[in-house]
């Protein structure tokens, strides 16, 4: 098995062209309908082989293949932020209420966010693969192509309130998880964002190979290979501030605008927010332009690999029937740069309706500026939420904003709007957009990976057994660098860092013939899998609030799993299967997310405080500190002038997310499958399996994505040319994330505190943001109709009842929903 694969082997066969026995052209033209976007997008493909007897020169062939698609989604989700807070008196009598969470503590919401982002994606892909065979030799020569185009994003918007002050209503209770429900949320104040994402990628891939058959016994081969990708993202925001137009005129101060939020939730579906100004984000009067964030992350990957095989068969010896061995090498290039929209080198636009002065004065933009008024426009989509539904009116749902497809497709036109709302400000800026844009040095990588492979594969067979044994030794080397200083010449001087190690992969398959109809297989390997190279720089990426950042580290171990398997599996009557399985997998070196509160000078004049409640504090102003401490209060302007006094002393500083090894676990599971075609009606079959798995790290917590129950199920029917298969497929809750921010407080021992990786530090709770994707079922549903030997006709359905998704904490709290769009297709294949 080759090192990065987890999980089990794939055995994939290329068909090159010397392979096809007659000419063959295929096509396939699909129409894919979206039902929240209503998009209609199409999916292309072709595909064109042949070869031509070129006497004594041989034999040439030629494969030439393309593909396009272009699609358009949109995913709606809602959530919040939940907090430990202290027990309240929730009716008034002058004594606190228990609420039965844990620790003295209930669980609040706040931060209500609604994002509804529409996905965009347009793929072509083109290949050709030729091949030549001499007529002299039992070999071949072939040469592979291949391009693809991927330029994609999203078109977003996030519509949050901040703030507020809690106030119980006579419907206020706790409910069962110790969730307070039915509740106000006293000055809070709402923050549009409007932001898009798109990148754009160019990949290539070109290889040369071959091999020779030197003997009937002894085949080698050979393959050189160079794949290249390139990859720009390009992502903007421009954010309003909800300031009050009257207070401005009367004094000239730029304070909020605030309101009270009822907040109402019922069973599964998404909270009810009723506003009492229920204009809070439609209004002109309310709403000015904030700031425009712009940058721009590009990308270069580019890889060359080498290997040569040799396979010997016909050894004499009656139980060795194949040897195989090989060698691989492979060279890898990486490299990334980050560039920011900045208005004087080094400053970002942040808050520029507060810090943009026009000779000492502060001048906000309101929406219905000319400058920028026909940028906006007022989103109501009919069928946002129709599968989770709304536990009743849900103010967030409406909303004017800055409209996204101008940032997706003509971010200069925002550009020269922001400049001209800033023109004779402090804050002005000259020039292109691009003629601001500023190099983050902190961001810059560069990494190469070399790596080294030998491996050999034993086929024997001893009576009624088969087996493939054998093993994989690999070495890689590894070199990380980031920007140590900018010389006075401008010139990047690196700091590099190099690590590397060496793994031993051995592996198993056997298969044992019990009866004709009854096979034993056993199967037990090493795998591994290294980093994605972004975890493996040490580059430092902060947020634009300077709260929270991420960081790499170039000692990253790969992911190391030691894995066994056996079943048995039963054949009968025609192609029918009942199989069982057990497995155990034992998981070592994953990385772990560890979160450290770092000391920043930078803090002090340029940290946001809006959500106040995120930001960590330090015991002594420039000393990191292990632990994340918060500050919660159910007073959000209290809690948030507290913050602020820390800011101001220097004892805040940025939550800076790290990679790091140590994780290990295991898994234990159980599958079962059974098909079988029913003879009570023609062609009518079922095909289900079931899976059980128990897994756990060593602190307790379950491995990420690993459901306890899983099942899938189908039914289909195949007579005279028809195909229908109806497919149900279920999980139950699984742990998606850990550290998640929304619920980075939320644990089983109810500490309120973020350290879920410190067992020396103070307020540990392992369990501190878990985030759980809860139990979901779907439907599927596909139909063909072969018209003739060459023409069938498709129809396919994808998540056909429109089932959402929904997230809980650790206390069993829903916390976020989401949903897309059910996916509807119809096209034709052709076959010549």
């Amino acid at each position: 098995m080759l090192e990065g694969a987890l999980g089990g082997t794939v055995n994939m066969a290329t068909i090159r062209p010397l392979e096809l026995k007659e000419p063959l052209t295929a096509i396939s033209i699909d129409g894919e309908y979206a039902d929240k976007t209503e998009n209609l997008g199409p999916k292309v493909s072709a595909a064109f082989g042949r070869n031509w007897e070129l006497g004594g020169a041989g034999t040439f062939g030629a494969n030439i293949n393309f593909a396009y698609q272009d699609r358009e989604l949109r995913r709606d989700e809602f959530f919040n932020k939940v907090s430990m807070v202290d027990d309240i008196d929730l009716d008034g009598d002058g004594s606190v209420d228990v609420s039965g969470g844990p620790n003295g503590k209930f669980q609040l919401r706040t931060e209500n966010t609604l994002e509804q982002k529409k996905e965009q994606r347009e793929r072509t892909a083109f290949g050709v693969s030729l091949q030549w065979a001499p007529e002299s030799a039992d070999a071949n020569i072939y040469l592979d192509i291949s391009k693809s185009e991927l330029d994609g994003g999203q078109e977003a918007y996030s519509i949050l309130d901040v703030a507020g002050a809690v106030k119980p209503t006579s419907n206020s209770f706790y409910d069962a998880n110790g969730m307070l429900q039915n509740y106000q949320l006293e000055n809070v104040f709402v923050i549009p964002k409007t932001w898009s994402d798109f990148t754009a990628s160019d990949a290539s891939s070109n290889a040369i190979g071959g091999e020779w058959y030197i003997t009937d016994t002894v085949k080698i081969s050979s393959e050189y290979s160079i794949s290249k990708a390139e990859e720009l993202q390009t992502a903007s925001e421009f954010n309003l501030r909800p300031i009050s137009r009257s207070g401005y005129q009367a004094d000239g101060s730029v304070a909020e605008h605030k309101t009270t939020v009822t907040v109402n939730h019922t069973d599964s579906k998404v909270p009810s927010l009723v506003y009492d100004d229920s204009t809070i984000l439609t209004g002109a009067d309310n709403l000015v332009f904030r700031e425009m964030y712009h940058k721009t992350i590009s990308t270069d990957n580019q890889e060359s690999a080498f290997r040569f095989d040799v396979e010997l068969t016909d050894l004499g010896l009656d139980f060795l029937s194949k040897i195989k061995a090989g060698v691989r090498t492979t060279e890898t290039e990486y490299s990334s740069s980050r560039f920011d929209l900045t208005y004087n080198g080094s400053s970002n636009l942040k808050d520029s309706h507060k810090k943009a002065k026009y000779n000492g004065v502060l001048k906000p933009t309101w929406i219905d500026s000319s400058i920028i008024s026909d940028s906006f426009t007022t989103f109501n989509q009919s069928n946002t939420f129709d599968q989770t539904g709304f536990a009743g009116a849900n103010g967030l749902s409406t909303y004017r904003v800055y409209d996204a497809s101008i940032l997706s497709n003509n971010v200069e036109q925002t550009f020269a709007e922001v400049q001209q709302i800033l023109a004779g400000s402090d804050r002005a800026l000259t020039g292109s957009l691009a003629d601001n844009m500023t190099e983050s040095i902190n961001s810059y990588k560069e990494i190469e990976e070399t790596t080294r492979a030998l491996y050999t594969q034993f086929h024997v067979e001893f009576g009624d057994v088969n087996a493939v044994v054998g093993g994989r030794y690999v070495e890689t080397e590894l070199t990380s660098s980031i920007v140590d200083y900018v010389d006075a010449n401008g010139n990047k001087v690196l700091d590099t860092k190099m690590n590397d190690y060496k793994d031993f992969l051995p592996s198993l398959n056997a298969t044992y013939t019990l009866t004709d109809s009854t096979l034993v297989r056993f199967a037990a390997a090493k795998v591994m899998r290294r980093a994605d190279f972004d975890d493996l720089s040490p580059s430092l990426v902060i947020n634009n609030e300077k709260t929270s950042g991420t960081s790499g580290s170039y000692e990253l171990e790969p992911y190391r799993v030691t894995q066994y398997d056996l079943s048995l599996e039963h054949y009968f009557g025609d192609g029918n299967l009942v199989s069982a399985a057990i497995f155990y997998k034992d998981v070592a070196s994953f990385t772990e997310n560890r979160t450290t509160c770092v000391a920043d000078s930078s803090t002090i004049t340029g940290q946001g405080t809006t959500q106040w409640s995120t930001i960590c504090l330090l015991d002594t102003a420039g000393v990191n500190k292990g632990e994340i401490v918060t500050h919660s209060n159910s007073d959000a302007t209290a809690g948030e002038n507290f913050v602020i006094a820390k800011r101001n002393d220097g004892l805040t500083g940025i939550q800076i997310a790290k990679e790091v090894n140590g994780g290990s676990g295991e898994v234990t599971g159980l599958e079962l499958a059974y098909q079988q075609q029913l003879d009570m009606v023609p062609g009518l079959g079922v095909n289900v399996n079931y899976t059980y798995a128990d897994s756990s790290q060593p602190d307790g917590n379950p491995l990420l994505n690993i459901s306890n129950h899983t099942f899938n199920g189908q039914v289909y029917w195949e007579n005279d040319g028809f195909q229908l298969r109806l497919a149900y497929n279920w999980r139950d809750k699984f742990l998606d994330t850990q550290v998640e921010k929304r619920v980075e407080t939320v644990g089983a021992l109810g500490l309120g505190i973020k350290n879920s990786g410190d067992p020396t530090a103070a307020g540990f709770d392992p369990t501190v943001g878990n985030n759980y994707r809860n139990a979901r079922g779907q439907f599927d549903f596909s139909a063909s109709y072969d018209l003739n030997e060459n023409v069938t006709f498709v129809l396919n359905a994808v998540n056909l009842t429109g089932s959402p998704i929904s997230y809980s904490n650790e206390l069993n709290s829903d916390w976020k929903y989401s949903e897309a769009d059910r996916r509807y297709t119809m096209g034709v294949r052709a076959k010549f």
